[in-house]
């Protein structure tokens, strides 16, 4: 039996609204991927810890807030701080295309801003996500 890609969908900071967390986590779910959802208002260290003990493949952020440029890198940060350089890290929201640089070199592998379709986050999680 093949194992399946295991994302955490994660919303960091006070952003209070995760609808569209939720249907991204559908559609990942509905694509065969296993999903674990964090909830609403995780702090970098918590959405880091929880990759760790739920040995995920990928860590998918959901920010509407604008912090992203402060909350997104100390994600990666976290990860980073427990080994996990091998997880891939996404982000989704309200972004500025003017961010979105910053996002890449910080460690956000891709940034799908809103009107993205969510055929185009599971087609990169599946080219970059190798299960050996």
């Amino acid at each position: 039996m093949e194992r399946k890609v295991r994302i955490l969908v994660a919303k960091p900071g006070l952003d209070g609204h995760d609808r569209g967390a939720r249907v991204v986590a559908r559609a990942f779910r509905d694509a065969g991927f296993e999903v674990i959802y964090t909830g609403l208002r995780q702090t970098p260290d918590q959405i880091a810890e929880a990759a760790l003990q739920e040995d995920v493949d990928v860590v998918a952020l959901s920010i509407l807030s604008g912090a992203h440029n402060t909350l997104l890198p100390r994600t990666v940060a976290a990860l980073r701080a427990r080994g996990l350089s091998d997880v891939l890290v996404v982000a989704g929201g309200v972004i500025p295309a003017e961010d979105i640089p910053g996002l890449k070199a910080a460690g956000i592998a891709e940034v799908f801003t809103p009107g993205t379709p969510t055929r185009a986050a599971i087609e990169f999680i599946s080219q970059h996500v190798k299960l050996g």
